[in-house]
């Protein structure tokens, strides 16, 4: 038996401006079984966590590029 869906998260690669989107916001209001579509305004808190995972990623990758050797 397969599960059910109550939704889904449509999440974008970059912010857009919100006069950009209503039309997508308006194609997926068509789609069958669409209750509703409302758009995520970005925050200063969207742009803290994106840096703070680019400075994760960076150390990560470091890391790997760098690796610390034992001393003798």
């Amino acid at each position: 038996m397969t599960e059910r869906l109550k939704g889904v998260v449509v999440a974008f690669d970059v912010d857009i401006r919100e006069d950009d989107v209503q039309t997508l916001v308006n194609a997926i209001r068509c789609f069958r079984h669409v209750l509703s579509v409302e758009p995520v305004m970005a925050n200063a808190d969207d742009w803290v966590v994106e840096q703070r995972v680019r400075d994760d990623l960076s150390k990560k990758l470091w890391d790997v590029l760098h690796p610390k050797r034992p001393v003798a």
